[in-house]
């Protein structure tokens, strides 16, 4: 399959990445089915997206009549075999192994044979995925960064039996969304988590420790480093269950205690306190007026 021969994509998980993926895709002119098991979530996604269509007429990036072409184009499903007319399926759901094996394996018996499947997985094997898929010639890696439509890079994964022709379709893919393309082997956390989430666990055990405050911590980093946004609101938006996830991984995976998830971390997760998404994390969220979370005062 080449570039052009792909029309409608499909996305699957309404969450927080599968919409932005969502958006992004639209923004490029695709039609874009997006799969979740409820009507809930997916009303949600849409609304989201739409704030996100118009924050950027507002700023200038889009016209009106190019929102409003976006946004048309984001079609929310609840069935999964009605993706059976998509030509490349991003699998948008939790990081838990065993669920995104289940889910490669139905798609495949959904999907046309030379579909495409990719996994926008933060740390999980695409050797794994691809090997549950049926076609693991055909499955890829694509790692979007959070938040979707603002971050520029997407870590393209080549799991062993990737074929070249899909490595070829995922990197002009990504460039046809305006995105940058890295190239990464299929290893535990891939080049950017591999590298972020050892920092980010590291700041929660300066916290648990009492070392400095949660303000304090991120305040260094911005200031001391010039980091965009310090480690523990990092996490918060990217959500504590999800850094937990790609800590488990990483420690599983590599053997080395250095990946060990802070017990901190294990805690906050535990009772629910999961960053953005749940109001709570390392610092306090509200919805302001336009949807967006916004910074609180602290936990």
């Amino acid at each position: 399959m080449k570039l052009g021969d792909i029309r409608t994509i499909g996305v699957v998980g309404a969450g927080q990445m599968g919409r932005g993926i969502s958006h992004v895709c639209a923004r490029a002119g695709y039609h874009v089915l997006l799969v979740d098991v409820a009507d809930p979530p997916l009303t949600e996604a849409l609304t989201t997206i739409r704030g996100g269509l118009e924050r950027a007429v507002e700023r200038g990036n889009l016209t009106p009549h190019q929102a409003g072409e976006a946004l048309a184009l984001i079609h929310p499903v609840t069935r999964l075999d009605q993706l059976r007319v998509a030509q490349l399926i991003i699998e948008a759901i939790p990081e838990d192994l065993a669920l995104k094996q289940d889910l490669f394996a139905g798609l495949d018996r959904i999907c046309e044979p030379r579909a495409v499947f990719a996994s926008n997985t933060s740390s999980i094997s695409i050797t794994k995925l691809g090997a549950a898929s049926g076609r693991p010639d055909r499955v890829v890696g694509l790692h979007f960064m959070n938040p979707a439509p603002v971050m520029r890079l997407v870590e393209v994964v080549r799991g062993l039996q990737t074929s070249e022709q899909t490595m070829t379709l995922a990197l002009d893919f990504t460039t046809q969304l305006g995105k940058t393309a890295v190239v990464a082997k299929d290893a535990p956390g891939f080049i950017v988590n591999r590298i972020l989430i050892p920092m980010i666990n590291e700041a929660i055990f300066v916290l648990q420790e009492g070392v400095a405050s949660a303000q304090d911590i991120d305040l260094a980093m911005t200031a001391g480093t010039n980091h965009p946004v310090g480690p523990l609101a990092l996490a918060d938006r990217i959500g504590l269950d999800t850094v937990f996830a790609i800590c488990e991984v990483l420690y599983q995976d590599l053997g080395d205690s250095k990946f060990r998830p802070c017990p901190l971390l294990r805690r906050y997760v535990e009772t629910g306190r999961l960053g953005r998404k749940s109001g709570r994390g390392f610092h306090l969220y509200e919805a302001s007026g336009d949807g967006c979370e916004v910074v609180g005062r602290r936990p």
